[in-house]
């Protein structure tokens, strides 16, 4: 159908429907996920607007209570935010604070007192500190301690506010981490219907996520039509597994289009195309998985290579491959996989580095410029994609982690690829961590 015009009403409805699924979806993927308060450039527009009108009020609060006798005008708006900012930091337990809250700062006796040029600020300042020492977390004892040298009524009241902008965050941020399981259990039910609510109104909207589920069924048949027949219609594990099909005809399952369109991901080619609509959300997720494990394929093939060419003697040294392995990685952090070539350059200089300290340490006799050149020109050869040992690596790597997202896939010590050991506790922790985020968008 023709896509249809939609109001600035319904645009906005959508751009909140999908601001909420966003937070909601961040808060049950990210265990770290925690709100900020809104910052902007110190030199954007919205930055100087909001100093230009904080400065304003700050300064008409500072002339007001300079004033003889004092205005308290602004004062009492203030300590009206933060009597209800106080009261948002308690929990539904905390009823006897709530009454002595509500009581120090009743607002209505405290307009009365200004009106008679009664009101003691101090005082009532005096109580707030006191109030908010009971009320913040920890990390914030200092920043509270350090309010109560302020003599500056105008200031202390000021830091006051901001003070209590941080705890209200921090209430916010402890909550959010207390209902985090809760929010687990049906953040699920919650996105699917608000996702369909979405497609409702934008139909025509999951062209990328359709295209890359077809070329999956595609490649999911031509991997079937190449299984004997007996294996195919078997219930075979081979017939089972990411790129199998249910039976031996040629229509691919849903099981098995959407375990190969999920391990394309971790081959997806930066810049060329725009990752499924679906899977908006997770991206930054899943394509820091992907840098992850590249690097780990680079590491893994330099190790094997190595070993290869050193033997098992100078490999089965205490801290050889370890150290091997430190500086690869070291040397490869935060590069894209476009910057391999340069970086196995320099891999290949400190691995012959590395070698020959520890074959002087062991008393063997140094490698012939022949095995150096050798063993240097293999490690740069893995820069290229079609490389044996960089091919056969990500082979196994990639079938691990096809089990991790396998809805009946057993992961286990026993399943862990073979000539992987050193890589190990990286290579399950990111199975881990893509298994997450797969599962949850299954």
């Amino acid at each position: 159908s023709p896509p249809q015009a939609l109001s600035m009403n319904e645009q906005q409805q959508i751009t909140d429907d999908i601001s909420k699924l966003t937070i909601l979806h961040e808060i049950a993927l990210n265990s770290d996920f925690k709100l900020q308060a809104a910052s902007f450039s110190p030199k954007s527009l919205e930055n100087r607007v909001k100093e230009t009108l904080h400065k304003a009020f700050w300064d008409s609060l500072e002339e007001q209570l300079s004033a003889s006798p004092p205005d308290y005008t602004r004062a009492i708006q203030l300590l009206q935010e933060i009597k209800e900012a106080l009261l948002s930091l308690l929990l539904p337990q905390h009823n006897q604070l709530r009454s002595q809250i509500d009581e120090a700062l009743d607002m209505e006796l405290i307009r009365q007192e200004a009106e008679h040029g009664a009101l003691d600020i101090h005082g009532l300042t005096v109580y707030v500190l006191g109030t908010m020492a009971r009320l913040c977390a920890p990390i914030r004892d200092e920043e509270v301690r350090g309010l109560q040298s302020l003599t500056d009524p105008a200031q202390l009241l000021r830091e006051i506010f901001r003070v209590l902008g941080l705890m209200k965050m921090d209430m916010l941020n402890f909550t959010i981490q207390s209902l985090r399981t809760h929010l687990q259990d049906h953040t699920v039910q919650y996105e699917r219907k608000k996702f369909q609510e979405l497609l409702d109104k934008l139909p025509n909207s999951l062209d990328r996520t359709r295209e890359w589920l077809c070329k999956a069924a595609a490649e999911v048949s031509v991997s079937s039509s190449q299984l004997p027949p007996h294996l195919a219609a078997s219930g075979s594990p081979a017939a089972h597994s990411p790129g199998a099909v249910s039976s031996s005809t040629t229509v691919p399952s849903l099981t098995s289009v959407l375990n190969r369109g999920y391990m394309n991901l971790l081959c997806w080619e930066p810049g060329q195309k725009e990752y499924p609509e679906t899977l908006f959300m997770d991206q930054a997720r899943l394509q820091e998985v992907q840098a992850q494990v590249n690097q780990l394929t680079i590491i893994a093939a330099v190790l094997l290579v190595t070993s290869g060419m050193c033997g098992s003697t100078l490999c089965g040294s205490p801290g050889f491959v370890a150290r091997l392995k430190r500086v690869t990685k070291v040397l490869l952090e935060g590069l894209s996989c476009t910057r391999y070539e340069e970086a196995l350059e320099d891999i290949s200089n400190q691995v012959l580095q590395e070698v020959s300290r520890t074959l002087s340490q062991l008393g063997y006799a140094a490698f012939t410029t022949d095995k150096c050149a050798s063993l240097k020109g293999q490690i740069k050869s893995i820069a290229d994609k079609g490389n044996a040992v960089r091919h056969v690596v990500a082979q196994r790597i990639h079938s691990f982690l096809s089990l991790f997202i396998s809805p009946d896939g057993q992961k286990s010590q026993k399943d862990f690829p073979k000539g992987l050991d050193p890589i190990q506790e990286e290579l399950l922790e990111v199975g881990r961590r893509f298994g997450s985020v797969i599962h949850h968008n299954r």
